[in-house]
């Protein structure tokens, strides 16, 4: 890719007395960057200030042709991971302050993923090679972005691109075993010699013995399973990754345990940017244990002392189905004895919840609150009690209205008149005992 001219650009240039020193040089000869390799078995680079003569940053890896660098920065410390991300195509991939940078063979991009990708740096390498020659960081681009280590991310991407020369180096080195004083000829008779006695010996046409074959390089061992919290935590992300729930959805399994469901949930809440956290059964079976990792979460707060400080609003949302529908068919004709006085009618109109749905959240949620009907009270502890209303005799007709009335009239009267006659009868009495 061709260069802008009147961009800074930084040259690479190798020493004569040392060919795994590299330099990077601007135009006018200053170096401003050095880059070593160290000898050993694994792949080991350093970045220096020429004028310091100190450490900028560190590569590591098993061998330069690993999928996977670790990047190490100093002063301050930082831990940055290149990893191969391509499958066909060159694709190297690292994250810096919330960003992720592509290198995408001769130029680095900084994604945006819906948008598209912005170029942040380009090389300049001859056909067919992963060789840098020069290098340009454009400074408008990155610009446009909340970026505060500017140095840092500087030495990263050159730190990078170092390391993929070093790659293709390794790819195009002819190895030691191969002699380099034979003719093309016989270079070309010995490989079609190797060619056919491979394809004799796998064929099984030869009966000399073949030359034992190297091993197979042993299989890595199989990662340990995740348990405890770290298990929650591994089941929360899958969901979330498959779409099944939000990020402060908890779906509590028949897996992991009450107090590893609890240590999650608080850790959510204590995330200032999580406002509530849905605690919610997998299945009817784990109903009862939503119930209790909610008190433990409740707890685990108390303990901490956070409860004090902050209030915790809680709401239920329930689930009882009665059963599946009613199947159409020949209809049931029950011959069972009436329960006595009515014992179990009660009992029999209960079903247990089949899902149970409790937020926990840190602000009032009205929208949850159970809703209250016209003809019912509330009680201190939010629950509904219903009050039946009063009881309305049926309108009569005017006929038997008025008979009504009529009877409800002399029933009065006779009353009174009874009444009459006792308080007549006892004056009666008190007079004569005065005599």
């Amino acid at each position: 890719m061709s260069l802008d001219q009147n961009l800074f650009t930084l040259n690479v240039a190798s020493r004569p007395d040392d060919p795994n020193v590299l330099d990077l040089v601007d135009p006018n000869g200053v170096v401003h960057y050095t880059k070593r390799r160290l000898p050993g078995t694994v792949y080991t680079i350093e970045l220096i200030d020429p004028l310091s003569e100190s450490v900028l940053a560190t590569v590591t890896a098993p061998s330069p042709t690993s999928k996977h660098k670790t990047i190490q920065l100093f002063n301050p410390d930082i831990v940055v991971e290149l990893k191969y991300t391509g499958t066909i195509q060159f694709k190297w991939g690292f994250k810096w302050e919330e960003h992720d940078f592509q290198w995408r063979r001769e130029e680095c991009y900084i994604l945006r993923k819906p948008d598209p990708a912005v170029l942040v740096a380009i090389t300049k390498e001859p056909p067919g090679r992963l060789q840098t020659r020069s290098i340009q960081i454009l400074d408008y681009n990155l610009n446009r972005f909340d970026i505060d280590d500017r140095k840092g991310l500087e030495i990263v991407i050159l730190t990078a691109l170092l390391t993929f020369q070093d790659l293709n180096e390794t790819y195009h080195t002819p190895r030691s075993d191969t002699s380099p004083s034979a003719s093309p000829s016989e270079s070309t008779a010995t490989l079609a010699a190797a060619s056919s006695a491979g394809l004799v010996s796998r064929l099984g046409l030869s009966r000399q013995p073949s030359s034992v074959a190297a091993p197979p390089p042993a299989v890595p061992p199989r990662p340990a399973p995740r348990t405890g919290i770290d298990r929650v935590a591994e089941l929360h992300a899958i969901r979330i990754a498959q779409g099944e729930g939000d990020a402060n959805e908890i779906e509590v399994g028949e897996e992991c345990g009450i107090d590893d469901y609890a240590q999650y949930a608080e850790r959510l809440l204590q995330d200032e940017a999580m406002l509530f956290v849905t605690v919610r059964s997998a299945t009817a079976a784990q109903v009862p244990k939503v119930l209790r990792v909610v008190e433990e979460t409740k707890r685990l707060r108390h303990k901490s002392g956070v409860a004090e400080d902050e209030e915790l609003f809680q709401y239920v949302i329930y689930d009882t189905r009665q059963g599946s529908p009613q199947r159409k068919g020949p209809k049931r004709i029950n011959l069972d004895d009436p329960d006595p006085k009515g014992k179990g009618k009660e009992q029999s109109k209960y079903a247990p919840p089949t899902s149970l749905t409790i937020h926990l959240s840190k602000i009032d949620m009205p929208e949850l609150q159970p809703r209250v009907t016209s003809g019912s009270t509330r009680r201190s502890s939010g629950s509904a009690l219903e009050i039946p209303p009063a009881a309305i005799p049926p309108e009569l007709p005017e006929n038997a209205r008025g008979k009504a009335e009529k009877d409800s009239k002399r029933a009065a009267g006779g009353d009174s008149k009874k009444a009459t006659g006792k308080e007549s009868k006892k004056q009666g009495k008190k007079e004569k005992s005065g005599y």
